[in-house]
C-alpha cells in the first residue's frame, strides 16, 4: 500500500514538471542564457518510507530581495536624544492657570457651540423653543402631531358638525368644525373646515380663519363707538355699544366673536335664523361698517368737536 502511494506521488510531481524546463521558468527564456545558468542546489522532500525526491527551482541569486542587518547588534540599548528646542519657542500656559470661568460664560460657550440648551435659559438671546420644535410628537394613531401656531391668537371652537356627502357609492362622513381667533387687542377671525378627523376640521378652520382676520373699532372703555346691524344669508345681528360694567350681553357665536375681539361691554342680538356659522359671519359684516369718530372727521376734514354739534 505504501509503495502505491510513494509512487502516485512521485507520478504528481513528475507531472508537475519541477526540473528546470525553458516552458515553465518563471524567467525570461533567451537560448544564450539557458546554458549559463548555474545550476541550484537541489532540495530533498523526502516522504514517508520512500526514498527522497529531488526538486530544482530555476531562480538567480540576483532576483531575491533579502535584506540583513549583519552590523546591527539585537542586544545594543540605544539612548533617544530629543531634538533642540527652538530659540522664540513660547511654552503654552498650563491648564490650571487660567483664570476659571464663571458659569455664565460656560453656558454662553456651550450655547453658541451647540445652540439653545433645555434649561429654558439663553445667554444669546436665542430662541429657547427652537429644540422643542424639532422632536417629533406623535398623536392617535400614530401620526404625526402638528403644534400649534404661536402667532398670539388664541382659538374657540364654535361647532363640531358631523356631515355627510351623498356619492355612488354610499355616503361619505366628514367633520365641519368652525373656530374664532383673536387676539383680545381688536384683532379676530372666523373660519370653517372640513375633514374625515375632528382635529383636523380644527386644524383647517383655524387656518382659515386666520386669513379672514379683521379689526374691530373700539373705544378706550372697550366698547363699540356706535350702533350697526350686519346680515349675512338668513342671520341678522344687532350690535350696541354699552357703558363700562356692563360685560358682554349676547349669546350663541355672537358673543364668542365678541370676547375673542377683546370687546368688554356691548349687547348683542341674533333677530334672523340661529345658524352658528351665519351669525358669527353676520356679526363679522356688522363689525366691518362700523368706523371711528377720527375716521369720519378726517374724512370730513373738520375737528372732532364739531361732529356732534
Amino acid at each position: 500500500m505504501a509503495i502505491s502511494t510513494t509512487s502516485s506521488s512521485l507520478s504528481t510531481l513528475s507531472s508537475l514538471s519541477l526540473h528546470p524546463s525553458p516552458r515553465l521558468s518563471l524567467l525570461p527564456f533567451t537560448a544564450a542564457a539557458t546554458p549559463a545558468t548555474k545550476p541550484r542546489k537541489p532540495i530533498s522532500l523526502f516522504l514517508s518510507s520512500s526514498r527522497p525526491t529531488t526538486v530544482i527551482f530555476n531562480a538567480a541569486a540576483s532576483d531575491v530581495e533579502t535584506s540583513f542587518f549583519d552590523n546591527e547588534d539585537p542586544e545594543f540599548d540605544g539612548v533617544f536624544e530629543p531634538p533642540e528646542v527652538p530659540e522664540d519657542f513660547v511654552p503654552p500656559p498650563s491648564f490650571d492657570e487660567d483664570s476659571t470661568e464663571t458659569e455664565d460664560e460656560i453656558a454662553a460657550a456651550y450655547e453658541e457651540l451647540y445652540g439653545p440648551a433645555y434649561s429654558g435659559v439663553t445667554m444669546l438671546g436665542n430662541d429657547i423653543y427652537v429644540m422643542d420644535s424639532k422632536v417629533k410628537k406623535l398623536g392617535a394613531f400614530g401620526k404625526l402631531k402638528k403644534e400649534k401656531i404661536r402667532d398670539g391668537f388664541e382659538e374657540r371652537v364654535v361647532q363640531v358638525r358631523r356631515v355627510t356627502k351623498v356619492v355612488k357609492g354610499g355616503k361619505q362622513l366628514h367633520f365641519r368644525a368652525i373656530v374664532v381667533v383673536g387676539d383680545k387687542q381688536g384683532n379676530v377671525g372666523v373660519g370653517v373646515g372640513k375633514a374625515k378627523e375632528v382635529i383636523g376640521a380644527v386644524q383647517k378652520s383655524a387656518v382659515n380663519a386666520r386669513r379672514n382676520i379683521i379689526s374691530v373699532p373700539m373705544t378706550k372703555y372697550l366698547t363699540f363707538p356706535h350702533r350697526s346691524e350686519g346680515d349675512y344669508g338668513a342671520a341678522k345681528v344687532m350690535l350696541r355699544p354699552a357703558s363700562p360694567g356692563t360685560g358682554v350681553i349676547a349669546g350663541g357665536s355672537v358673543r364668542i366673536v365678541l370676547e375673542m375681539a377683546g370687546v368688554e361691554n356691548a349687547l348683542g342680538k341674533q333677530l334672523g335664523s340661529k345658524n352658528a356659522l351665519n351669525n358669527a359671519r353676520a356679526t363679522v359684516v356688522a363689525v366691518q361698517k362700523m368706523r371711528q369718530f377720527r375716521d369720519v372727521a378726517r374724512e370730513r376734514g373738520i375737528p372732532m368737536e364739531e361732529l356732534w354739534k
